[in-house]
């Protein structure tokens, strides 16, 4: 539906015409499912106009409108930014990604409402204190989607297979075959002489994992024909460890590599760097943060799980590690290492240091 459906508008503080039209504004917009406020400022902090919309782009575009040329909006990285996104930089606003973590604040106040939250994004941003997330462009959000749609259904289908060992479970009957789900283990499970009711929901599990191995293929082979004829992600497969999902998702996940001034800033991002807490003369470093790209993560240590023998330095990095902190820790420590040459190989286009000879 176009248009604004309901609209509320409260003028706050009058200027003229000329003077809008040449100074900066900046804009707040609180950002719902179905409504959304939006808050213009001057500069120096004077609310200039307080709305209320129905979400819609041509009426966000047609508030937008009001902030003069290119002016400095922010939203959320809440649900569903993506049209919102989209439609003010259509619109020619230069448009500023809030990062949740970094405004959890908001939550903290004794008056929390859509207005407030409107004002203090618009407040952060003219003050230059704003936490911003990065904004991906449109291209690159559609390779996200893919990667994380895969994931999802690969996350739904190792779901249904749980169901299946428990009814098997319950049933005592034990398939005597390692892969369970592979062509011989699924002619066992088919044949198996279990009860009706167990033999029901087992053969409706099966239908429904064959179904969901239909959609993880199609959405891998879709992501093979984007990316394979781009140097990163031939770069990326020559990473231990890494095939090519993992390397997918490195590509579509981590996005320009540019944005990373090193390895370390990688890490951190990814959520693999220790705790540090730090307050006058006591100092305590704790657990990895974990505050980051989940799927980078799980790709990371996958890829060091599934590290061949022969990968040199890298493994006897993790075993040198594992005797001494216990294998979990290593585990960690390796894909802090393996991420390095995942930053290298998106940068360069190539990893140097594959064929190093000594243990970092």
């Amino acid at each position: 539906m176009l248009g604004v459906c309901s609209r509320h508008t409260t003028k706050e503080a009058p200027v003229s015409e000329d003077y809008a039209e040449v100074e900066q504004q900046f804009v707040g917009i609180d950002l719902h499912r179905r409504r959304s406020v939006i808050i213009r400022m001057t500069a120096g902090g004077e609310r200039l106009e307080t709305v209320r919309i129905d979400n819609d782009p041509v009426a966000l575009g047609l508030e937008i409108a009001k902030a003069g040329p290119e002016p400095e909006v922010v939203l959320e990285a809440t649900y569903g930014w993506y049209w919102a996104a989209d439609a003010l930089v259509t619109a020619g606003a230069r448009v500023h990604l809030a990062h949740p973590l970094g405004v959890k604040g908001f939550a903290y106040r004794r008056v929390k409402n859509d207005v407030r939250d409107a004002a203090d994004l618009a407040d952060l941003l003219r003050m230059g204190r704003l936490p911003e997330a990065y904004l991906a462009p449109p291209a690159l959000r559609g390779l996200r989607e893919l990667v994380r749609h895969r994931a999802k259904l690969v996350a739904l289908r190792s779901g249904l297979k749980a169901q299946v060992h428990g009814v098997l479970a319950k049933q005592g009957f034990r398939v005597a075959v390692s892969d369970v789900f592979g062509v011989t283990g699924q002619s066992l499970l088919r044949s198996a002489p279990l009860d009706p009711p167990y033999r029901a929901r087992v053969n409706a599990l099966l239908r429904l994992i064959d179904a969901y191995d239909f959609e993880v293929e199609a959405v891998t082979n879709q992501l093979r024909g984007r990316l394979a004829h781009d140097p990163g992600f031939q770069a990326l497969l020559s990473v231990p460890g890494v095939g090519p999902i993992t390397a997918g998702i490195f590509y579509a996940e981590i996005g320009p590599i540019d944005r990373f001034p090193s390895p370390r800033h990688l890490s951190s991002w990814a959520g693999l760097t220790p705790r540090h807490r730090e307050s006058d003369t006591h100092v305590a470093r704790g657990s990895i943060t974990k505050q980051g790209s989940k799927l980078v993560r799980w790709a990371a240590i996958e890829a060091v799980q599934k590290t061949p023998s022969d990968a040199g330095w890298l493994i006897a990095h993790r075993s040198r590690l594992a005797q001494a902190r216990g294998r979990h820790v290593a585990t960690v420590a390796t894909a802090r290492k393996l991420l390095t040459l995942v930053y290298y190989a998106l940068r360069d286009g190539h990893v140097r240091c594959l064929t190093r000879s000594r243990a970092a």
